[in-house]
Formats: C-alpha cells, sequence, structure tokens
C-alpha cells in the first residue's frame, strides 16, 4: 500500500507540473501574439518559440526563482552588526561617524559636498 500511495502520488505530481509548464507556454504565447505584433510590428509566435523564450529569458536572467534569499539574509545580519556598534558608541562619536559619512557619500549620490570640507578632507 505504500508503494502505491508514493506511485499515486508521483503521478499527480508529474501531471500538474506538465500542466503548469503547458499554461506557462500557452500564457507566453498569447501574451506575446496580444502585444507585440501590435505594439512593434514583429511576428506572431507559435508554442515551440514561446518555449525558447522562456528559456532563454531563465539563461539571461537565472534559474533562481524568488530571487537570492542568502542575500537578504548577509543584509539583515549586516544591519544588525551595525546597529549593534553604533549602541556602542558615545553621541559625539556617532556624529562624527555621521558627517564622516555625509562628507565621503554625498557626491556619490549626487548632492554637493558641505561647504566646510576640502577635498583632502573627504580623501582621508
Amino acid at each position: 500500500m505504500n508503494r502505491k500511495f508514493w506511485l499515486l502520488r508521483g503521478l499527480r505530481f508529474a501531471f500538474f507540473a506538465a500542466l503548469f509548464i503547458a499554461a506557462l507556454g500557452f500564457g507566453t504565447m498569447y501574451l506575446w501574439n496580444w502585444l507585440m505584433p501590435d505594439l512593434f510590428k514583429l511576428p506572431q509566435i507559435n508554442l515551440l518559440q514561446a518555449y525558447g523564450l522562456l528559456l532563454l529569458g531563465r539563461l539571461l536572467f537565472g534559474f533562481k526563482p524568488g530571487g537570492n534569499k542568502r542575500e537578504w539574509a548577509r543584509h539583515y545580519k549586516m544591519k544588525q552588526h551595525m546597529a549593534e556598534r553604533m549602541s556602542k558608541l558615545s553621541t559625539e562619536e556617532k556624529e562624527k561617524f555621521r558627517q564622516q559619512m555625509r562628507d565621503r557619500c554625498s557626491a556619490a549620490w549626487g548632492r554637493p559636498r558641505p561647504a566646510d570640507s576640502t577635498p583632502a578632507e573627504a580623501s582621508a
């Protein structure tokens, strides 16, 4: 009985996977044929070409669905670490650090450097 259960479960998974892939292909083909010929004067495509477009998109943009969760976890850990380090600083040290960050990063964000800082101070 256990073997039959796993066989039926595997068949059900294969069925829904095939259904999902078919729906994805038909959806891509429908959207392309609906938008692209009118907007950009491109030819209509068939189902095989729609699967080719999906594969090309995956090759170009990566196979990770949902983004890279490790990057977010690393960002969160770094943010926690920085908050912990900042909490140990005195108010004068915090203000000095903030001013240094403003001097170093303001030009990179398109804002002019403060008038009281010189290029020699900014590069130090």
